[in-house]
């Protein structure tokens, strides 16, 4: 009897979760429609992409890979090496300069330490917006436009003020007795930081390494004002070179260089979703 009932209930509660799964599923469907519509527009001839909502096509072809490959000079090989130098270069800056600003935040004291984090915080809520204009003079007057300088220098002055919260926070956590053992047995701040705090560090390093990467190499705006010769732009940048001043586009070699531009990030995310919800996880909310 006992076991009869459990099957009923199970049946009933199979029976009441089914429409919630199906709801799930369309949702699913819907959100990976238009990667799906990339994906199979990039085979397609121009002329079958607008007109066809199905996003399989009748037959494929790597002409627009291969024309939009080549639809620019210096050619989007010069792209993704420019693209994933500026990646490389923010993510170790952030990686160090944030988490020896973390240090002194969470284990240091000195005079006005608690506003200077307050202001610290404060910064996250500007927007990148207001300060786009104030920045671009000094940069100019620096000469570093059409340099690389602007994009990579400030991170390691450790400006993402949001990375450095992240890291606070972890610190935080970390148990002061460590500190003091190190100190007995006669280390200084900085082999304290180097031998104790920044391996303990390392899931909060691997999230600040993660979400840098992918935001600086899909960031627009920014290298769109500061790289402005064909030689020294980025992917997101060459890519809206392929749609002209009257709104017509080369559709086809447009969507190519779409999906090999998820390349990159969706490798990172692949390769790294579990460290992220790691870092997340062991950071704020121990």
């Amino acid at each position: 009897m006992v076991n009869l009932a459990h099957r009923i209930s199970g049946r009933s509660t199979e029976s009441r979760s089914w429409p919630r799964h199906l709801f799930l599923i369309v949702c699913v469907l819907v959100m990976i429609y238009p990667l799906l519509w990339m994906l199979g527009g990039s085979f397609k001839p121009n002329t079958d992409i607008l007109s066809q909502l199905n996003p399989w096509p009748s037959s494929f072809h790597l002409s627009n890979y291969i024309d939009g490959w080549k639809s620019s000079t210096p050619g989007f090989t010069r792209y993704f090496v420019n693209s994933l130098i500026i990646a490389g270069l923010a993510v170790v800056g952030n990686v160090v300069a944030c988490s020896m600003t973390a240090y002194a935040f969470a284990r240091f004291q000195f005079r006005f330490r608690r506003i200077l984090f307050g202001v610290m915080l404060v910064s996250i809520m500007l927007p990148a917006h207001a300060l786009l204009i104030p920045q671009y003079f000094v940069y100019f007057k620096l000469g570093w436009v059409n340099t690389f300088l602007p994009l990579f220098v400030p991170k390691f002055l450790a400006t993402d003020a949001f990375f450095i919260f992240l890291m606070v926070q972890f610190i935080r956590t970390l148990p002061r007795d460590l500190d003091e053992s190190a100190e007995i047995d006669g280390c200084g701040p900085v082999r304290i930081f180097l031998s104790i705090i920044f391996p303990l560090l390392r899931p909060a390093l691997i999230t600040t390494a993660i979400f840098t990467f992918i935001w600086t190499y899909n960031d627009f705006l920014s290298q769109l004002i500061y790289l402005s010769y064909p030689g020294s732009q980025t992917v997101p940048v060459a890519m809206s070179g392929l749609v002209d001043s009257s709104g017509g586009a080369a559709y086809g070699q447009l969507l190519a260089m779409s999906v090999l531009s998820l390349v990159p990030t969706f490798v990172v995310f692949l390769v790294s979703q579990r460290h992220i919800v790691q870092g997340v996880a062991t950071t704020g909310l121990r």
